[in-house]
């Protein structure tokens, strides 16, 4: 994967054959915490959610991003090396866990540049749970930044203000704006 530092991405992947990735809440927080150790160094993360069988992130490519990690045989950026080191180790562990073997995650993990729209990512895929029947409310969705955004999850990937200066996003209306209904014709350049 290829990124312009200062550009917005969304990245996406999901479960091979769309099978279940997430098979329990701790499958979740692991996940998670390999995105704190090899994602989260690489750029900034300004939304992202987890689904039983895909994952989205909307991330800012910086510095760091487009680091180059390795030269050869292929030059691979830090990112996209992070990315790599998250799922392979994910997937091992979930291998073990429910005796399985093969790929877990589709072979090639999607990013999009979405300078143009960056926003509209920002609430789509805050809205996942919700579209996907898990939830009533966006709030209730525990493994989503919407929480890290209202101030109330202990958990802290996102870089917020960076957000809120980049994405055009109103604090004081965040939770309105979270909700609005985003269209189908829009909605299908996210969706999984």
């Amino acid at each position: 994967m290829q990124f312009n530092e200062g550009s917005f991405y969304h990245i996406y992947n999901r479960g091979n054959n769309k099978q279940k990735l997430f098979f329990s809440q701790e499958n979740y927080r692991y996940f998670l915490d390999k995105v704190n150790k090899y994602i989260y160094p690489a750029c900034d993360i300004l939304a992202w959610t987890l689904m039983p069988n895909h994952f989205h992130f909307l991330i800012h490519a910086n510095q760091e991003t487009c680091k180059l990690v390795k030269h050869s045989p292929i030059k691979i950026n830090a990112l996209t090396e992070g990315i790599r080191l998250t799922l392979s180790s994910y997937s091992k562990a979930i291998q073990k866990q429910q005796g399985n073997t093969g790929n877990l995650f589709q072979q090639k993990t999607k990013s999009k540049c979405i300078d143009d729209y960056a926003t509209i990512a920002f609430h789509y895929i805050h809205q996942n749970a919700l579209k996907g029947s898990l939830v009533d409310r966006l709030e209730d969705w525990e493994f989503s930044s919407f929480n890290e955004y209202l101030n109330t999850s202990s958990r802290k990937l996102c870089n917020v203000n960076l957000a809120y200066q980049y994405l055009n996003i109103n604090q004081s209306h965040f939770i309105t704006d979270s909700y609005k209904v985003i269209r189908d014709d829009i909605a299908k350049d996210f969706s999984y």
